[in-house]
């Protein structure tokens, strides 16, 4: 190999190493997620992640200055969002690989689900398979602007927070689905044990938006009418 040809190899891998590099920190993988569902300023991002406003911002330029997300400004305020759906890719293709390759995520979710066994977990492909299922209705418990940035078709939104209240929205006589933002949420783990509470027959719903865009399926924008 010539000269001018390792220093292409090297070139070209070095580049690459930025994205390996502004995504190797735990934190700055979920504000990933986070972005995956919609746009946020940096103090949602904080607050929904739990970090103090001044980290969450110092992990935002990290994935900036690769690329994968970019800031808007509106007034006073920064506003992150994922260059493109890439961004989501690579995170699945992340979650992917550390789900085949390492037990300890799975000794580390079955330890956490010990608590929940009771609760049913069922998958898109179980959903899709029922087809046109009057039966079934999908709630998405996530926050009002990331159901407006992205849900599965016909799904409904009641946020965990107003689900105690909104309960006579619900049909008694269907299977409640609850889905969030993917199978580390637990937004949608404390739905169905609301919901199951108060008499409802209630599954989770394991995959979300992010895992979806990744596979190409549907995902319908804005608005959409109560049943």
């Amino acid at each position: 190999m010539s000269d001018a040809d390792r220093i292409f190899k090297d070139s070209i891998y070095e580049q690459i190493a930025r994205v390996g590099r502004a995504v190797a920190h735990p934190r700055r993988l979920e504000l990933l997620d986070l972005l995956c569902q919609a746009p946020m300023t940096v103090e949602q991002l904080a607050q929904k992640s739990a970090l103090p406003i001044g980290s969450a911002s110092q992990h935002l330029q990290h994935l900036k200055a690769a690329r994968l997300v970019i800031a808007d400004r509106q007034g006073t305020y920064m506003r992150y969002r994922l260059k493109d759906d890439l961004s989501c890719s690579l995170l699945h293709t992340l979650k992917t690989v550390a789900e085949q390759y390492y037990a300890e995520m799975r000794v580390i979710t079955e330890d956490f689900l010990m608590d929940h066994q009771n609760l049913q977990a069922v998958s898109i492909t179980d959903i899709q398979t029922r087809g046109a299922d009057d039966s079934l209705t999908l709630v998405d418990v996530r926050p009002v602007e990331e159901y407006k940035a992205g849900h599965w078709p016909g799904a409904i939104s009641i946020p965990l927070e107003a689900l105690a209240d909104r309960l006579m929205e619900l049909p008694v006589d269907h299977t409640i689905v609850a889905y969030c933002r993917g199978p580390y949420c637990l937004l949608s783990l404390h739905a169905v044990k609301t919901l199951q509470r108060e008499g409802f027959h209630a599954v989770r719903l394991i995959e979300g938006v992010s895992d979806w865009r990744a596979r190409g399926l549907p995902i319908v924008l804005g608005d959409a009418p109560l049943k």
